[in-house]
This record gives structure tokens, C-alpha cells and sequence, in this order.
């Protein structure tokens, strides 16, 4: 059986339709779509939306590179488990949004764009802000999404739709592969009817895994574990995506190993904690990049490594330092030639936790990392209480924000 709808009824349709579960837990994966619309939208993706607002809700934005980076953020929040979609009109609409991609496929995370496009019948051109590329008959502004996009498509006819949602959706669900997705759709091509197959419309369930490493690759971490004297957890945002937190905690208080975060990372560790040493790199405390630059073992817990953390490859100063990476994407995985351990973080680190049957570091170590936490913890307050005219230092403000807020607080 088919139904005739335009290419844009069908799109809206199908991702009306789009879930994601992990671990027994189902749920819509597009909580809306944010879109600004113009000549290069509103007649396609714009009516369809107005036809189908109870099955995916339109949100209007004032800002193409703002309503991206809402998305992201909210992708983050739910640890890639949901997202929006964005819509916007061709041309400079459209090429607001590149910064905006950048940024979620940078840090990982999904978001799916739908910029407007020319003609692709090629009637009207040039039509209003259309790119004229004397060298590229092809060739329109939102080619300038391709090196920032994890997937990007053009839909030059309506039919081409179903494989090109299905792939977007692969991509936006996988961890390992996950970022911006960009199709762009042109403007004719949005409002032509197709018969579409009513399977295309069906509920769809995209199953988030959490691979485990090799038992091999997990033994050599072991070792490399055993044999080490100053290990050092980073944790990075793949921790709190994995819900892995609890995990790492359980893994540290284990083992006796002190855990640093990266910006990304940060919270996934109770801050308080004795073996929560903060933030390392350029941004990070004292105890955390004392313990950095003395590793002779530094752990990655879903982290891709950026200079932030790194220093730019200046924090880890110990010759003798080996990393091993957990991180759901083989990319990162390898990264400061590591001993990769390419899995889900939760998983992993369960599974590397069973691996070293009662390993502990020696207790002289654990005392060091708590010493060097207390040291830290009196730096804040002295940098709290500073005194500083005619205005109050920024740290002092900080301070006084902090003493006002609940341990919940944003």
C-alpha cells in the first residue's frame, strides 16, 4: 500500500515516528523542530508541519546558529537519547546553521538540519539567494555543510527520501558515529507529491547497545593497570552520555584511582568526593594537573582528547605515560597511540572493574590525591575571600554565587 504525500508530509511524517531505547527504556527521539522560515521552506517543510503540529511540534526560533546550538544542547542534556530537528530558508539562512553543526558534530552529538535549497529543477535560477558558482551547476551554499556534517544528503527527487531519513537516523542514533546530519532539501522538491510506501511511516525503534571490548583488549588494560604506580582517570562526556556515572564511582572507589574531568565530563563525579580531584588541562585545578603531569598511566573515560584538556599535549609530562582509552568510537579510542578499549563506558568499566580482581592502588598514592584535594579546596576558598578594589574580585563573586546556590542549582 502507498499514500501520496509531498516529499515534506513524508519527511515529517517519518520522523514523527523515530524512537530510540536502551536499557528496556523507549522514547521519541525528536522532542520537536526548531525553524525560522522563507521562500526556501515555508511552502514545503513549513505546511507540513502546520498539517502533522500534533504529531512533531514546531517551535519558532530568531536565530538559525541559536536554534542549532538549543538543539545540541539538548541533546546533551539527555545524553543523545533525543534531539530537534532544524529547519531554515536557503542562503543565509541556511548558512547560519554551519557554526551550529560544527559544534555538534565536534562534541558528538545530534542534531538534524533541513536547510532549504534551490531549485533542483533549475527553473527559476537564479532564484533569491541562490549561489551562483560559474564553475559548479551543483553547487549551492549548503555544500558549505559537508565538511561538518557526520552524514549530509541533498534530495534532488522525492523518492530519494527513504534512504536518505533512514541514514540520517543511523547515524543521529549510533554513539559512535553520532553528530550533525544535514539534508538538504530544495524547495520544489519539498512540495512534489511521490507514493510513498506505508511501511516508510511505521513506528521505528533504533536500539542504542553498549558494546564491550574484546576480553584480550580488556586483559592488556588490566595489566597495564596492575603494572602501574600513578594511574589517573580523565573522564569526558562519554561517561555522562553512557549514564556510566555511578560506574566510574564504583570503579574509583575500587580501585583507589583518582578521577580528573574534562569540560565535557564535568558532574560525573560528585565534586565533593575524595578521589574527585576537578577539572584538568588548561582549565583545571592544581590537583588534578599535578596528578596529570605525574601519571605514568592516564585512563580516558569517553573523552576525544582535546587541547582543553591536554594542554595542548603539555599536561601529561611523565616519559614513561601510557593512555588507555574507553570510548564507544574507534576513532578516539586510539588517540596518544593508547591502548583502546572501544566499547560503551558503562559497560566497560564494569567489565574492566571484574578484570582486576581487587586491584587497589598503594595506599601512599590515595593519600597524595586526598592532600593534594585539600590543598586545592583551600585555594578556592583564599581565591573566594580575595580582596580586590575598588570592585570585588570575579572569583569573589563566584564565591558569593556559590554560597547562595543549592547543590542543584544551575
Amino acid at each position: 500500500m502507498t499514500v501520496r504525500l509531498t516529499m515534506a508530509q513524508a519527511l515529517v511524517r517519518f520522523l514523527a515516528n523515530q524512537y530510540v531505547e536502551r536499557d528496556g527504556e523507549e522514547q521519541r527521539f525528536f522532542a520537536g523542530c526548531f525553524g525560522i522560515f522563507g521562500h526556501g521552506n515555508v511552502a514545503g517543510v513549513g505546511q507540513a508541519l502546520l498539517e502533522y503540529e500534533d504529531d512533531l511540534t514546531y517551535y519558532q526560533s530568531r536565530n538559525e546558529q541559536a536554534m542549532v546550538h538549543t538543539a545540541t544542547a539538548y541533546a546533551r542534556q539527555k545524553n543523545r537519547l533525543q534531539t530537534f530537528a532544524c529547519t531554515s530558508s536557503i542562503g543565509p539562512g541556511a548558512t547560519n546553521m554551519v557554526t551550529g553543526a560544527a559544534l555538534a558534530t565536534i562534541n558528538r552529538l545530534p542534531v538534524l538540519l533541513l536547510p532549504g535549497d534551490v531549485f533542483a529543477s533549475r527553473g527559476p535560477d537564479p532564484v533569491l539567494q541562490q549561489l551562483e558558482a560559474p564553475h559548479d551547476g551543483d553547487l549551492s551554499v549548503n555544500d558549505a555543510f559537508r565538511p561538518v556534517s557526520r552524514y549530509w544528503d541533498r534530495i534532488n527527487r522525492p523518492e530519494q527520501i527513504i534512504p536518505a531519513a533512514l541514514a540520517a537516523m543511523r547515524v543521529l542514533t549510533n554513539p559512535a558515529e553520532t553528530g550533525a546530519v544535514t539534508l538538504a532539501l530544495p524547495q520544489d522538491v519539498q512540495a512534489e507529491a511521490y507514493d510513498y510506501p506505508e511501511e516508510f511511516f511505521e513506528k521505528r525503534v533504533w536500539r542504542v547497545t553498549r558494546p564491550v571490548p574484546d576480553a584480550a583488549e580488556l586483559e592488556r588494560a588490566a595489566e597495564l593497570i596492575r603494572s602501574s604506580k600513578r594511574p589517573l582517570i580523565v573522564s569526558g562526556g562519554g561517561t555522562i552520555y553512557s549514564e556510566a556515572t555511578e560506574a566510574l564511582r564504583r570503579f574509583a572507589e575500587r580501585t583507589g584511582i583518582p578521577v580528573g574531568e574534562t569540560q565535557a565530563g564535568k558532574g560525573s563525579m560528585p565534586y565533593d568526593h575524595p578521589l574527585a580531584l576537578g577539572a584538568v588541562g588548561a582549565t583545571g585545578t592544581s590537583a588534578a594537573n599535578r596528578a596529570a603531569r605525574e601519571a605514568d598511566l592516564v585512563i580516558g573515560v569517553g573523552t576525544r582528547w582535546s587541547d582543553f584538556t591536554t594542554a595542548s599535549k603539555t599536561a601529561f609530562q611523565n616519559p614513561e605515560v601510557r593512555f588507555i582509552n574507553v570510548n564507544v568510537a574507534d576513532l578516539d579510542a586510539v588517540k596518544h597511540a593508547g591502548a583502546g578499549l572501544v566499547g560503551d563506558a558503562r559497560a566497560t568499566l564494569d567489565a574492566l572493574d571484574a578484570a582486576l580482581s581487587g586491584y587497589e592502588v598503594e595506599t601512599a598514592y590515595r593519600e597524595e590525591s586526598g592532600k593534594a584535594n585539600a590543598e586545592w579546596d583551600a585555594e578556592v576558598e583564599r581565591l573566594y575571600s580575595l580582596e580586590h578594589g575598588p570592585l570585588p574580585a570575579q572569583s569573589a563573586v563566584i564565591g558569593a554565587v556559590n554560597s547562595f546556590s543549592e547543590p542543584e542549582d544551575v
